[in-house]
């Protein structure tokens, strides 16, 4: 049973449910970008930090002369690594530390792609977090049959294009439910 879980799990969100006992994740949605025997890798889409994309490009020594990914928030990726910046972006592209997630969207922890960015050669879509959310072998799929998390396979325009207030509605709507209609003290039957 856990490796039809494990191989089905990459380029999935997934959804918070309500009581989420972890600070780190009560209310988000995660991207699952790698998950397998090894455990699982993803990165919270809906938690802008204070800061801009301006901002921590200058902070690496980069300019970034396209003026359209400056305003963009940085996101709290995940509790691990939390100085270390990761890159969701479609199309795929040629970067030097690029895992394929899916549907054209990689996963880029090399500063390569964002040189290319400042110097308007970078994908065309992206999100940019610090750290990530990680999960040792068999954690994940233990925490989905606690109900800790609800999964819906991933779509590329919740990741690049929704609004961050609107992500955690769309995407408990690609399942069809309406998130104001979960209860946090779910029961068994």
């Amino acid at each position: 049973m856990h490796s039809d879980l494990a191989s089905n799990l990459t380029n999935h969100f997934l959804l918070a449910m309500p009581g989420m006992a972890d600070d780190n994740f009560g209310g988000t949605v995660v991207f699952v970008a790698e998950h397998g025997p090894k455990g699982a890798l993803g990165l919270v889409i809906n938690r802008p930090m204070e800061l801009d994309l301006r901002t921590l490009f200058a902070r690496i020594d980069l300019k970034l002369e396209s003026g359209a990914f400056a305003d963009l928030p940085v996101f709290f990726g995940g509790p691990v690594q939390s100085d270390r910046g990761f890159v969701l972006h479609q199309p795929l592209g040629a970067w030097s530390s690029t895992v394929t997630v899916g549907d054209d969207v990689g996963l880029t922890s090399s500063k390569d792609v964002l040189e290319a960015v400042a110097a308007g050669r970078g994908p065309d879509r992206m999100l940019v977090t610090l750290g990530y959310s990680g999960w040792g072998p068999g954690q994940l799929e233990d925490e989905i049959a606690r109900n800790a998390w609800l999964t819906v396979p991933a779509d590329p325009d919740v990741l690049f294009d929704v609004p961050v207030e609107q992500r955690v509605a769309r995407a408990f709507g690609l399942l069809g439910i309406d998130p104001v209609f979960l209860s946090s003290a779910a029961g068994h039957a």
